[in-house]
C-alpha cells in the first residue's frame, strides 16, 4: 500500500524556525510544553525529529506505542493533547507537525 504524504493542513506547514534546530523555541519560551503530559512531549518530540520537511510523518499506532513506552489509551491521550493543542493534525496514518505561527496570531 502505497501511501500519498500531502499535509493534513496546507496552510500550517511548518518552516526552519531562525534559529539552528527544527525544535521550535517556542515551544519552552511561549509555554506551549507547560500544558503537555510526559507522554504528549515524548510524541511531539518523536514527530519532530522523523518528519520530513511539511512536518509529515506516519508510524504506527503500534510503533508508536512501543517506541515511546505507551498503551494504546496513552497514545490516545497523547495525540488528543497535541491536537487540541494545535501542534499537530492527524488523519490515519498521517501526521503533521503544524507550524506555531498561527497560534501566534491566535493568542495576541
Amino acid at each position: 500500500m502505497s501511501i500519498c504524504k500531502q499535509p493534513i493542513y496546507p496552510h500550517l506547514v511548518r518552516r526552519v524556525p531562525d534559529q539552528f534546530s527544527w525544535v521550535d523555541h517556542r515551544l519552552i519560551r511561549e509555554r506551549y510544553i507547560d500544558h503537555l503530559s510526559t507522554g504528549a512531549s515524548a510524541l511531539y518530540l518523536f514527530l519532530i525529529t522523523v518528519s520530513d520537511s511539511q512536518g509529515l510523518s506516519y508510524y504506527s499506532d503500534q510503533t508508536l506505542e512501543k517506541r515511546l513506552g505507551l498503551d494504546d489509551r496513552g497514545l490516545e491521550i497523547a495525540r488528543k493533547e497535541l491536537i487540541v493543542q494545535q501542534l499537530i493534525g492527524w488523519q490515519r496514518p498521517l501526521y503533521q507537525v503544524l507550524s506555531l505561527d498561527h497560534r501566534r496570531t491566535d493568542h495576541d
